[in-house]
C-alpha cells in the first residue's frame, strides 16, 4: 500500500488543533531520537523535515495520511521533542500549554508512539512519558530507532535493557534507514487506527 501525507497546520494552542475527525497516532520522543526521519520513512515521502539541530519543533505539527483508499485516513501528530538541554526548559514550560491537553483529552488520539534510541540507555524523562501515558489510560507503544547500528545481538540486550528500565513488555526496533521494523509498526498503526474508528 502506498501512503501519502500532507501538512495540515502547526498548533500551539488547542485552538489549532484540526478538527477531530479521524483516528490520531502521536509520535513523542526525546530530540534527536530521530522522530521525523521515522515519519518520512513510514510515508515513504520527506513529509516531516530532518534538522541536525535537536529541539527544532516547538509546536504540534499535523499531517494528514492516507493509503488511497476511502475512509483510510487518518492524522499523524508530530510532537515536540524534551530533553535537549539547550531547549529543555523552555519545551518543558509548553506541556501544559497545548502538549499535556493534546495527549490528555483529544478524542481521536487512539495510539501513543514513544520512540526512544536504542542506542541509549533508558532514561528517566522516557519513564517518566510512559508513566504519565499509564495515568492518562493513553494507549501507547515504545519503539526504538536506530537499531541498524547495533547488532543482531547487541540489539537484542540493549532491547532487553530497555524494557527492564522503562517498565514495559515488549519494544519494537525500528530503523528508518534500513525499514527494519517498518512493516510491523504500520501493521499496530492501522489496528490502533482501526479500533479508533470503532470506538
Amino acid at each position: 500500500m502506498r501512503y501519502t501525507s500532507q501538512f495540515l497546520r502547526p498548533a500551539v494552542s488547542a485552538a489549532e488543533f484540526p478538527k477531530a475527525s479521524v483516528p490520531e497516532v502521536a509520535f513523542v520522543g526525546r530530540s534527536n531520537v530521530g522522530k521525523s526521519s521515522l515519519l518520512n520513512a513510514l510515508v515513504g515521502a520527506k513529509a516531516a523535515k530532518v534538522s541536525s539541530t535537536p529541539g527544532r519543533t516547538r509546536a504540534i505539527n499535523f499531517f494528514l495520511v492516507s493509503g488511497g483508499r476511502r475512509g483510510s485516513e487518518m492524522i499523524f501528530a508530530d510532537l515536540p521533542g524534551y530533553g535537549y538541554a539547550r531547549i529543555s526548559k523552555s519545551i518543558s514550560a509548553q506541556w501544559p500549554k497545548f502538549i499535556e491537553p493534546y495527549l490528555a483529552t483529544r478524542e481521536t488520539l487512539a495510539l501513543c508512539i514513544c520512540l526512544v534510541d536504542a542506542n541509549v540507555p533508558p532514561r528517566a524523562n522516557d519513564r517518566q512519558l510512559i508513566e504519565w501515558l499509564r495515568a492518562a489510560g493513553r494507549e501507547f507503544l515504545v519503539v526504538a530507532t536506530k537499531a541498524d547500528r547495533l547488532s543482531g545481538n547487541e540489539r537484542m540486550r540493549s532491547l532487553r535493557a530497555l524494557e527492564r528500565g522503562l517498565d514495559v513488555e515488549k519494544i519494537l526496533a525500528v530503523s528508518a534507514r534500513t525499514g527494519l521494523g517498518i512493516e510491523v509498526l504500520w501493521r499496530r498503526i492501522g489496528e490502533a487506527g482501526a479500533a479508533g474508528l470503532k470506538d
